[in-house]
């Protein structure tokens, strides 16, 4: 059974930094490209970062060089570093993995950016 379960999201000031977890079982997790989305309510969810099995990333421009996307494949998790926090980056941030055909999420974690 494939989980994602994320983690470290909180309220912080605008300049600060957060870093998210997403811990992953249930599928061979080296094997598979992995990426963060956010949304914010009432809003289309957004892609932020992806890390390649080879370790490749890429980034959209309204986070690029601020976030860093990084995997540990004997911990099974994926990172999202996140720095020069903008009360904009506040959204629910969430991790993805695409096996197969099928698509699956976690469950999210609260980013708040805010003075």
């Amino acid at each position: 059974q494939v989980q994602l379960v994320e983690s470290g999201g909180g309220l912080v000031q605008p300049g600060g930094s957060l870093r998210l977890s997403c811990a992953a079982s249930g599928f061979t997790f080296s094997r598979y490209h992995m990426k963060w989305y956010r949304q914010v309510s009432g809003k289309e969810r957004e892609w932020v970062a992806v890390i390649t099995t080879g370790g490749t990333t890429n980034y959209p421009d309204s986070v690029k060089g601020r976030f860093t996307i990084s995997r540990d494949n004997v911990k099974h998790t994926v990172y999202l570093q996140m720095n020069s926090l903008k009360p904009e980056d506040t959204a629910v941030y969430y991790c993805r993995a695409e096996i197969g055909l099928d698509d699956y999420w976690g469950q999210g974690t609260q980013v708040t950016v805010s003075s």
